[in-house]
């Protein structure tokens, strides 16, 4: 085992810089720095760029950049600084020497579904580097988000470690025999050494010349294939690009997937399939009440499971509660696992999960019994459900075992909401009115992604059950343009219209969010009455249908608007639902709607009861906090709302 502490004289002072969104670069760099302590490498530091001075950068021995590439090819928050300073040394007419002596090396941590900017933040500091005269140690690495990370990381330290050894070997046989970069050293100049090459009479320098290069054209293409292969990071990449359909499909989740995905609380299913248990079904164990979708449509929260049979998704939007833990893809392309298989252990890990419950205290014997009786089904966990080859038997399946189904989908893929067979209730999630605003919140793979949109929403207009518009509400992203959302009402047609503020999911300086873009509960009212009067300037000619707020959920500050004339009967609503009748009509052969199985909303789910939403047959709990008072107490401007939601 090769170790540098046996080096004779001192080592460079290695650098190892990171720019982060997510805390994988920052991982890795404390990886490398782990492995250089290890190999008796002792000047060795980790520095996030945000906190790096630019200046030092000229007088450094060496520098490992590890950066990520984020929205659009642009670099993280924390790195911008940085990647537009180095731009402009890079670019000025003094770059020529300016890191004349820095030896340096990148990895880059990208993405390879967004193919036009692949790795494109790494790519630029490898070149702005080379151009300001510094010297590479090893060819640009590549981390493809959508395979395995941590594999890529591995392959390319490995070509680190090497070069760094083979250099500090060739110095230290150099150091023996005297000789550093073929000078030789003596005490006096011998100019008769017998030894002493002979000098070349001018005739003879041609014959001396190294042999001619082959052609620019073949040197071009030969230097473009090194680095595609250095770019792929090894034949096992699970990028888009590499993908070939006559090879043996893959698992969808990698190790660092299921870590990641199994640190957050989720039970992985099979290769592509997980289930967690939600905040609000132990609420609902402990009678301290349920989710907004008891309280909209009379579900059992402590019996409702929340789960997945896909884990990828076609979006990496920025209110991600999940902090893209999840792959993402742009269609089904690995192992496919049975449906039965899936549901079974679905069950399985939420029937041990509701046994954990037991201890919990207040939990009431009888609903901790009922909750292993899984009689709902929030395929909204995490990725795209509606993209699993088998979702069709999937979704019968459950519906046989007597449990209603609602879908989540992310309004990427038309063709499957057509072929989908009848669901309890079928959501698109409607992020933002315009296609520009869609692309800066979802960040969606698809290039068509707006015709997609589109599409998905007319698909959603033809289907003859439960339909909901589901809007997340993110504070200076998404609440403008009130008209623009009712263009996207006429062509959808929806039943019902869910709109949320946005949960803050945490994330510090990687999170491009923040409190401040979590709406009030007050703001997300008079945001559903300014669309239903919008809506209903629209609708004269009866095209459109009329919404009007039908119910609410303080606690999860959520609105749920209602289709007037399909649901609003006798002056009363019937936003529930009647779950034994629709077990009852899909599994019989006659088409059916989704005014076949409403039922009336209970009083105290109407929206403008005092209740606002929590279902008095619980107990409201009020957590006390015990936080120390600030010198200058500055009272909110709504003290009593509630900003953040649950499920």
């Amino acid at each position: 085992n090769f170790s540098f502490a046996d080096t004779k004289q001192a080592l460079p002072n290695m650098k190892i810089l990171y720019g982060t969104q997510k805390g994988t670069a920052n991982r890795f760099a404390n990886m490398l720095k782990d492995q250089a302590l290890e190999k008796g490498w002792e000047n060795v530091s980790v520095i996030d760029l945000e906190e790096y001075e630019f200046d030092d950068l000229t007088s450094e021995e060496l520098v490992i950049y590890i950066v990520a590439t984020y929205i659009e090819g642009t670099p993280t928050d924390s790195s911008k600084l940085f990647y537009k300073m180095l731009k402009g040394e890079a670019n000025s007419p003094r770059a020529g020497n300016l890191c004349y002596g820095v030896k340096f090396a990148v990895f880059g941590l990208c993405n390879s579904l967004y193919s036009e900017h692949f790795n494109t933040v790494g790519k630029n500091i490898d070149r702005w580097m080379g151009r300001m005269s510094a010297s590479r140690v090893v060819p640009i690495g590549a981390g493809d988000e959508n395979a395995d990370q941590d594999k890529c990381f591995a392959s390319w330290t490995k070509k680190l470690w090497n070069q760094l050894e083979f250099d500090e070997k060739q110095l230290r046989d150099n150091m023996k025999d005297n000789t550093v970069n073929d000078v030789v050293y003596s005490d006096e100049e011998d100019n008769n050494d017998s030894n002493a090459e002979p000098l070349l009479d001018i005739e003879d320098i041609g014959n001396s010349l190294p042999k001619k290069k082959p052609p620019i054209k073949k040197r071009a293409k030969k230097q473009q294939q090194k680095k595609k292969k250095e770019e792929s990071c090894d034949s096992e990449s699970d990028s888009e690009e590499d993908y070939d359909a006559t090879l043996p499909p893959k698992e969808m989740l990698s190790t660092t997937h299921k870590q990641a995905l199994t640190k957050q609380g989720y039970k992985i299913i099979g290769s592509h399939s997980g289930v967690k248990l939600c905040r609000w079904t132990k609420s609902m164990l402990r009678g301290r009440g349920g989710c907004y979708k008891h309280t909209f449509y009379g579900i059992e929260s402590h019996r409702c499971m929340e789960m997945t049979p896909s884990m990828a998704c076609a979006n990496k939007c920025v209110f991600c509660w999940r902090h893209h833990k999840n792959p993402v893809t742009r269609e089904w392309r690995w192992v496919t696992d049975d449906h039965e298989m899936i549901i079974s252990g679905a069950i399985e890990r939420h029937h041990k999960m509701i046994k954990t419950c037991r201890g919990i205290p207040g939990v009431i014997p009888e609903r901790f019994e009922e909750g292993f009786k899984v009689r709902h089904c929030a395929l909204s966990l995490v990725g795209e459900p509606i993209i699993y080859p088998q979702i069709n038997d999937f979704i019968k399946n459950l519906h046989s075992r007597g449990i209603s189904t609602f879908m989540v989908t992310n309004a990427q893929f038309p063709e499957e909401i057509e072929n989908l067979v009848p669901v309890t209730q079928l959501y698109v999630s409607i992020d933002a009115p315009t296609e520009e605003t869609l692309k800066k919140i979802d960040r969606p793979l698809f290039t068509d992604f707006w015709q997609r949109f589109l599409d998905s929403i007319k698909a959603l207009s033809a289907k003859g059950q439960r339909t909901v518009f589901r809007l997340t509400l993110v504070k200076d992203w998404n609440m403008d343009e009130i008209d623009k959302y009712g263009e996207l009402l006429a062509i959808g047609k929806p039943d019902f219209i869910e709109v949320k503020g946005v949960t803050y999911a945490g994330g510090g300086k990687r999170n491009q969010l923040s409190m401040t873009n979590v709406p009030w509960h007050t703001e997300v009212i008079r945001f559903c009455e300014a669309l239903g009067e919008s809506v209903a300037k629209m609708s004269d000619d009866g095209t459109i249908p009329h919404y009007e707020i039908a119910s609410e959920h303080e606690h999860s500050c959520c609105i749920l608007m209602a289709n007037v004339e399909k649901f609003k009967v006798d002056g009363k609503w019937n936003t529930f639902i009647d779950f034994d009748k629709f077990i009852e009509l899909q599994g019989g052969n006659e088409p059916f709607s989704s005014a076949d199985y409403m039922a009336e909303t209970p009083p105290w789910a109407v929206f403008g009861h005092e209740a606002r939403g929590f279902d008095p047959a619980e107990t409201r709990v009020k957590k006390v906090r015990n936080h120390k008072p600030k010198e200058e107490v500055v009272p909110a401007a709504e003290p009593e709302e509630y900003a953040i939601g649950g499920c």
